[in-house]
């Protein structure tokens, strides 16, 4: 071989090692086990399946390939010529018959465990919204404080302009992780506020379309503490690969306190309603709120990516009345991206963050929307 021919045979096998050893992760080719049983037994499934399907394929195949070799014109074979044959057809019917009814047994054990969600510990709406998760823990006691929050990528906008080092978790944080406890049965009960999003777990073996008008129901127990991570499944819009969804398993003990947080900062919050703030803090909020879910359609510096999403430096909406700009962000503009906020911020967090888009990029109305202000209109709505 010529040197130069040696030397290009050596970078192309480096090249080759190097792209193998980068992509190592590309070449898994089955399913994960999971960590709940019915996704064990939905991996169980999916083998017995695919090596009943390998052992037809070799038996098929085989017969194939040995007539060809057995029946070739070289050796002399001379082709049959009949018109049809009433044992065959009856072989090829029944045959395919039997395997495909031995093959539902298993898959029916399966499906009907998959699909019982009934007895559940804990009951967990799941909203689905342009770009982010709604949990909401449904409640045995009307009088309960409830629990509910929104979940969203985590610092989107550096995520998504590639501004943070891709590190294994990346596209995958969210500011807030779904928390269920361990060895309890929690069902999940699936539906979308605007448009088909799906939710989706591969560690639990859920995957369930989030449809605007229907619920749709799936259930987990996870058996050990851990976080789990998966991705809306469903083709959703712009910024659809930034929805991530993130799930911690915790023990009991662990939950139990958590929920009691999360039920004492709701009670303060709704009672934070009255307060009055300052403009220096109501700024100071509503710029961390900004960042963390207006920022990734009107940019850091409110320029916007017009038409879709239009600036809100110099915005007549910004600088214009100031209860229209309450009520656009309470109720959204429909038929647009932008979505509506009513839900997904309470009191507080609404008149921090229209109190910083009116005083920021320029704008300088001098306006404090004081959390009451927005609690009036809410109240009106209702």
């Amino acid at each position: 071989m010529l040197p130069k021919a040696k030397l290009w045979l050596g970078l192309v096998v480096a090249a080759l090692m190097t792209l193998s050893t980068n992509l190592q992760a590309a070449w898994e080719l089955n399913m994960t086990q999971g960590v709940t049983q019915i996704s064990r037994d939905t991996y169980d499934l999916h083998m017995q399946i695919l090596w009943w399907c390998v052992a037809i394929g070799v038996v098929v195949f085989g017969v194939m390939l040995w007539s060809i070799i057995n029946h070739r014109k070289s050796k002399g074979a001379v082709a049959a010529s009949f018109h049809e044959s009433t044992k065959v057809e009856i072989l090829w019917t029944v045959i395919p018959f039997i395997i495909l009814i031995l093959m539902a047994i298993p898959a029916t054990r399966v499906l009907t465990e998959a699909y019982d969600s009934s007895e559940s510990d804990l009951d967990i709406q799941v909203t689905g919204y342009q770009w982010r998760w709604e949990y909401r823990y449904l409640r045995e006691d009307a009088n309960e404080e409830e629990v509910a929050f929104y979940s969203i990528l985590s610092t989107p906008r550096d995520q998504i302009n590639n501004d943070l080092p891709k590190e294994e978790h990346y596209l995958l944080e969210v500011d807030k992780p779904l928390v269920i406890p361990v060895n309890k049965k929690v069902r999940f009960l699936v539906t979308s506020n605007d448009v088909i999003h799906a939710w989706w777990m591969p560690a639990f073996a859920v995957k369930k379309d989030a449809i605007p008008g229907f619920i749709n129901e799936a259930w987990t127990i996870v058996e050990e503490p851990g976080i789990y991570r998966g991705q809306c499944a469903e083709l959703c819009g712009l910024d659809h690969g930034f929805m991530p969804i993130v799930v911690h398993a915790v023990p009991q003990d662990e939950y139990d306190a958590w929920y009691a947080g999360q039920q004492q900062a709701a009670a303060a919050t709704r009672a934070a309603a009255n307060n009055v703030v300052t403009l220096s803090a109501a700024l100071e909020q509503g710029e961390e709120i900004y960042n963390r879910i207006c920022i990734a359609c009107h940019q850091a510096n409110g320029t916007g990516l017009p038409p879709a999403f239009p600036a809100l430096a110099g915005s007549a909406v910004a600088n214009g009345d100031v209860e229209a700009n309450i009520r656009l962000v309470i109720n959204g503009v429909p038929g647009t991206a932008m979505a509506a906020y009513g839900r997904q911020l309470n009191t507080v967090e609404l008149s921090a963050i229209i109190t910083y888009i009116r005083n920021s990029f320029g704008n300088s109305t001098g306006d404090l929307v004081q959390p009451a202000d927005v609690n009036t209109i809410l109240q009106e709505a209702q």
